[in-house]
């Protein structure tokens, strides 16, 4: 029987050992250092309270249920529910814009906030969805071990006609001429830690999808999810080893055999697969055979958890308060590296919907601040920050937040690093030209047999379905199976 170990419990982890737990044949083990299973997917506890720690807006739904389904899990345990409108922004004069994935309801939020701009909303979906099903097909469905796939015909001109190297920003002027316009159609390259002003159009594909097939929720958190793939890859036979870390991997020769762990064991293995960060891999590795190598992270967060002792029931799920100047805060956070004075913020509050969060009648919220990838600030002496973050939340949509909060918790890229994460980065490494499709870390990064990687530095990227989906690439890669498009 083959054995295959697992270094990491994160999503990439989990369902790598859901695709490869279906062959009778192989027995899969999992590793995790912390405490428990989910890498960045788990929750934030207090008492009888508990918020999503990582990822909270669920994008690409169908990929999300469709390759679960194809792991086994039929998609009626994946508790689902649509966010219509998807989220709004506010701006500091009071405007607000709400997002719609309902053509018809968007078109008179249009009418009603920027009447001008309708028709290039129109052309926007005109052009994009066509390019949308062909990146996911040609770029997402595929690896590029083999670096000569990427110079496809079909791939190239995709890139050609979507102007590459132009940067999501300047690509939305293509569609938009409002400055307010470009920013709401541009901040999604956050959702992976992406600067807007300098990823690739080719990730204008997220703001996309959102129209295309929606925001959703996960009813009880996105972290439910973990806890369903556990309890099947338990009912599978597969071991999740936990408070257990992996300090390097074994060769010999030019073959992986297993791994050490911190306790000192050594772990035999015919297969070893890393879902850890793809940067700190090079520190399991012999040095001989270390890449070396720097990458651009991507942004940094400070997160705050709250729990309140009321539910701000006329607030939607997801929320977007912005800057006068959104530029200028992207700027501090990627290029000058420095705390940003006024920040854009994002707001998640989940208890609008689900009453299973908190006790009756309490709530819990989370913030997210994005910040540079610089674990040596000390947020601690930052409270500007955060003070003016809940200043914003109070005058915008929770009046008497302070005065309604019953606990708080904050985790910044110091923690985000501590934890794993490269240089603090939330999001794996940066989305730039250089680290995307072929160019990004593919599942076999050494040449080593019997070594892969996974996760959200590893193509095709981050973003939870995505993740997933590069799980289902390399699980097909070593099942000898092809079960990609």
């Amino acid at each position: 029987m083959k054995k295959t170990t697992i270094i990491g419990s994160g999503i990439g982890g989990l369902m790598t050992a859901l695709y490869l737990s279906r062959d009778k044949q192989r027995k899969v083990t999992v590793l995790e250092k912390a405490g428990e299973p989910g890498g960045r997917m788990v929750f934030e506890k207090h008492g009888e309270s508990r918020i999503d720690q990582g990822p909270t807006i669920v994008l690409l739904p169908e990929m999300l249920l469709d390759l679960m389904k194809e792991g086994g899990i039929e998609k009626e345990r994946i508790p689902l529910m649509p966010m219509e409108p998807m989220y709004q922004v506010t701006f500091p004069d009071g405007t607000k814009f709400r997002k719609f994935q309902n053509k018809e309801k968007q078109l008179r939020e249009f009418s009603e906030v920027f009447p001008e701009e309708k028709e290039g909303y129109l052309k926007f979906l005109k052009e994009m969805e066509p390019w949308f099903e062909k990146g996911k097909a040609q770029i997402l469905g595929q690896t590029f071990q083999n670096r000569k796939k990427f110079l496809h015909p079909d791939i190239l001109k995709l890139l050609w006609e979507m102007k590459a190297h132009k940067s999501i920003r300047s690509f939305m002027s293509r569609y938009f001429v409002s400055e307010r316009l470009l920013d709401i159609y541009s901040l999604q390259s956050l959702y992976i830690g992406g600067n807007p002003s300098r990823s690739p159009s080719i990730y204008s594909f997220i703001s996309l999808s959102e129209h295309v097939e929606g925001i959703w929720y996960v009813k009880g958190g996105y972290a439910t999810v973990i806890d369903i793939l556990t309890e099947e890859l338990k009912v599978r036979g597969v071991d999740i080893v936990t408070n257990c870390e992996v300090q390097a991997v074994l060769l010999n020769g030019r073959k992986a055999t297993g791994v050490r762990c911190a306790d000192g064991r050594e772990e035999a293995a015919d297969e070893v697969i890393y879902n850890g960060d793809f940067p700190s891999m090079d520190a399991l590795m012999p040095k001989s055979y270390q890449l070396n190598k720097s990458y651009t992270p991507s942004s940094g967060c400070v997160l705050l958890y709250i729990g309140t002792d009321k539910i701000y029931e006329e607030q939607p799920v997801h929320q977007f308060f912005m800057t006068n100047n959104f530029s200028a805060h992207m700027k501090e956070v990627f290029e000058e590296k420095k705390v940003p004075a006024n920040p854009s913020i994002y707001a998640f509050h989940p208890s609008v919907v689900d009453d299973t969060l908190a006790p009756p009648g309490k709530g819990v919220l989370y913030v997210l601040i994005p910040v540079p990838a610089d674990a040596s600030i000390d947020y601690g002496k930052e409270e500007s920050l955060v003070e003016y973050a809940i200043d914003t939340l109070e005058e915008e949509a929770f009046p008497g937040l302070r005065d309604h909060m019953e606990w708080f918790r904050m985790r910044t890229p110091k923690e985000a690093e501590l934890s794993g994460l490269y240089k603090g980065g939330s999001f794996g490494i940066g989305p730039t030209l250089g680290q995307s499709g072929v160019f990004r870390p593919q599942f076999r990064p050494y040449p080593i047999d019997g070594l892969y990687a996974v996760g959200a530095s590893i193509h095709p990227g981050g973003g939870v379905p995505i993740v997933m989906q590069g799980a289902k690439l390399l699980a097909g890669e070593l099942m000898g199976e092809v079960i990609y498009n």
